[in-house]
This record gives structure tokens, sequence and C-alpha cells, in this order.
């Protein structure tokens, strides 16, 4: 079945229509099952065109293109590609970059092994597993304040420079050595400059072929920014439903992807929201945290790096990517400036798992008298930079000096930074955490100094 291109009503977007003003295929618009949206078309003979089918009435079905249009002429010939899009689905994923369409792009030869369609439908109701097993990444400040769950989504929020890149690279890391499990990591509107220093990182930390890596860049039109994110999905589905794997996913930014579906709504002259949000955002966002989920096979954890505009955490897309989330990383700029890596804020990040009845009693009245000292210590902060510490009570100038303790503890050495440090990572037991946080708040530590505390693992 045949369609002829009428008109290009932008740079990424074409209107196709069945035939030509005079003449119409026999049947062809009455039997609306030839094509339906989602369809992938191209211009026969020639593969740089490809369309998808997003709408569709009586005589003319309006599409976006997947690449540039530049060069596509009037009374081109259009055929449906019978395969879609689809993406590798073999272990040779596994130390290789993709475009948001399943293409390498690392420039390295590819034969592929298997293809599946990009679209996947979500796992059912009575296939998802809600009773998971705990995620320990052997990060302290992670598992003592935001501890994790296999199949939970986290929010990882924080600006450039401190320490992002660094986090997601131990995580991977660490989860691959516990668990052997590999990890899938996704760019969605993210710059090239930053995919090519992440790419570089790993090879030089020798990560690279225990995960796979796709991006749909800053650069490239807002389809191949709004695809990126299922096509990374699809490759942490065949490495939970194929290789029984618990997989972690970094979708780095999910922002991006509501902004990307903005920008195609906007041309498509749909109807907008407040703030320039298509009016189906929410289905859009459900359709693909609703896939990143446990079931009998595995899991899919995600941390998803979201964007925070002009800083307000009222807007309409961050209230409804976060209402998918089951806890959030919050990486401050202030901690960072101290010195003191994971840069992680204690007081904004959390997680639903830091329950009593989850963790248990002990872990949780830990984390609780930890931030009671440490927002007194903020406090005390304040009045000796008027009066000195001299004007302390006794059991204030306690709480100052283990809270300073307990804020290095948390510092850590990383495996993927030791070429920088010189000081070798360490993964650290949740046991330890407890015992050593233990410790210092009933004064056994008393007597040393807080520098030692510091990029140290269990305290020996």
């Amino acid at each position: 079945y045949m369609l002829y291109v009428s008109d290009i009503i932008s740079r990424f977007n074409g209107k196709l229509l069945c035939g030509d003003e005079n003449m119409i295929l026999d049947n062809f618009c009455k039997d609306t099952r030839i094509i339906k949206n989602g369809d992938i078309l191209e211009i026969e003979g020639n593969s740089k065109y490809v369309f998808e089918v997003v709408e569709i009435n009586n005589i003319s079905a309006t599409c976006l293109s997947l690449y540039s249009t530049r060069g596509l002429e009037k009374g081109a010939i259009v055929v449906k590609k019978s395969d879609g899009l689809e993406v590798e689905y073999s272990d040779k994923i596994l130390g290789r970059i993709f475009d948001s369409y399943g293409n390498v792009i690392d420039g390295l030869p590819f034969e592929s092994e298997k293809k599946v369609s990009v679209n996947n439908p979500t796992v059912t109701l009575k296939d998802v597993k809600v009773d998971n097993e705990p995620l320990w990444t052997g990060i302290k400040v992670i598992d003592f304040f935001a501890p994790l769950e296999k199949g939970f989504k986290m929010g990882l929020l924080g600006g450039a420079g401190v320490g992002k890149t660094v986090l997601i690279k131990e995580l991977i890391h660490n989860i691959y050595a516990s668990s052997n499990s590999n990890a899938v990591f996704v760019g969605a509107g993210e710059r090239s400059r930053e995919g090519r220093e992440l790419y570089d990182d790993m090879q030089k930390s020798n990560l690279l072929d225990k995960m796979a890596m796709v991006f749909g860049q800053m650069g490239d039109n807002p389809i191949s920014r709004s695809k990126s994110v299922g096509t990374g999905l699809r490759m942490a589905e065949y490495l939970r439903d194929e290789k029984k794997q618990d997989v972690l996913i970094f979708i780095d930014n999910i922002y991006r992807f509501i902004q990307a579906k903005a920008e195609i709504s906007t041309d498509l002259k749909e109807l907008l929201i407040e703030n320039g949000y298509p009016a189906n955002m929410a289905s859009e966002v459900s359709s693909i945290e609703e896939r990143i989920n446990s079931n009998n096979n595995g899991s899919i954890t995600s941390f998803q790096a979201i964007y925070i505009p002009a800083d307000d955490l009222t807007d309409d897309a961050v209230q409804t990517v976060m209402s998918y989330m089951d806890g959030q990383i919050v990486l401050d700029r202030k901690v960072a400036e101290l010195g003191l890596y994971p840069a992680i804020n204690v007081f904004k990040s959390t997680s639903k798992r830091l329950d009593a009845e989850k963790v248990g009693e002990r872990h949780f009245n830990l984390v609780g008298k930890v931030l009671a000292y440490l927002t007194r210590y903020e406090d005390l902060q304040e009045i000796i930079a008027v009066l000195g510490i001299e004007e302390l009570s006794e059991e204030d100038k306690l709480i100052f000096y283990r809270s300073r303790k307990l804020r290095n503890y948390f510092s850590q050495p990383m495996f993927v930074a030791e070429s920088f440090t010189n000081i070798k990572g360490e993964f650290v037991d949740i046991k330890d955490v407890l015992n050593d946080v233990e410790n210092i708040l009933n004064g056994k530590y008393d007597d040393m100094d807080e520098s030692k505390f510091r990029y140290i693992g269990k305290i020996s």
C-alpha cells in the first residue's frame, strides 16, 4: 500500500496523503486497518526519510519525521515499514552506544543477533511484584538515609559539578560487583559532550562492558529525544526478562522527555495546558514509568535525573514525575564545597523504604537520631560564629563534635575515583554502618579526631 507525500508542515513534521488531489487508491482511506497510529513509513528506495504515523483521518495521515526532511520532494512514494522501529534484543547491547531508534553510533562493527519492536506493553497487574528485597548499594549515605528496594524509582536531583556522574558510575560498579547485574544509561536531551565524557570514563573504569547506552542528544529533533527513553527501557527489559537480572537504568534527564513531547504537541497544533506542557503529559509519563517494575524474572530499578525549571518544585511536569517516585536523592553544592563526596543532602533525600517495618526499629531510630543531631549542629554553628564554642554547654559540645564526626563519616572512598584520590574504594555493609553510627552517637569515639572519619569505609 502506498501513500504520496503531499506537504511538509515543519522541519520534522510531515502530512502524508493517500493520493494526489485527483486520485485516491481504491478503498485505502476507507479501511483504516491498513495503517494505524504508531506505524512506521518510509520513502520507497530511500530509507533516510522515515516517518511515524500520529494521526489518521478519512483522506490523510499526519506523520512525524524521525530524521531531517531536507531534500524531501512532493510526490515521492511512501510505503509501510513492516518491521517498524526495532532495537537489539541480545547480549550484544552491552558495551555499545545506540541512538534513539536502536542504531549503533559508536563507529564500531556490529552484527545484530535478534531485534524486537521498541514498543512493549507495561507489566500487567497480576505480574507486578511488590514485596521486593532491599537493594544495598554499599554507599553508606544512600543505604542509611535513603535505602533502596528492587524495582524502586528514585529521583536524582542536582546541578553540574556536584558529582552526579561519579555517583552513577559507583552505583553501576557496586551493583554489578554485588549481584552481577548490568545497567542501562539513557541520555534524553542532554549534551553530547557529557555523553562522550561518560563513555570515556566508563571505558577507563572498565565498566563499559557492563552496561548499554542510549542517547537522544540535545541537538537532535524532539522525536529522537522523546524516543530515547523507550529504547533504553526495551534493553532493560531484555536484561530483566531474558537474563533474569535486577537491572539499573539511569535516565538523564526525564524532564527533557516531557519537554520534547511538548515541542511535538506544539507543532501538531494540539491544545497545551499551563506552562506549555502537552495535555496528555500524565499519560505520556505513565507509559514510561509503568514499564519500570519488578516481576518474577527480575526487577528494573531506576535513577531519574529531574531538572527543576526555575527551582520551582511545584512545576506541573516536576510534580507529574515525582508522583511516580519512591524516593529522591538530592546532591547539594554546599556539601560538595566542604569536600565531602558523595555530596548528598541528607535532609532532602528520602525513600519510601525508610519505614520501621521494612528496615527495622534500630535503623529507623538511628536515622531519626542522626538527623536530630545534624539539625542541632546547624543551629550551634550560628551560635559559635557569634559567641564562640566555649559558650556552649557540655551537652551541646558533645552534639557539635559528634555531628562533625558523623558528617565526615558519611563521605566515602569510591572505586571509580581511585585513580584520582589514590584511596582504595570500599563497599560498606549496612550492618557495619549501623554499628559505626551507633558507636559515634554513644560517644565511643569521642577521643578520636574528626579528620580520622573522612573518606573511610567502616570504622576499624
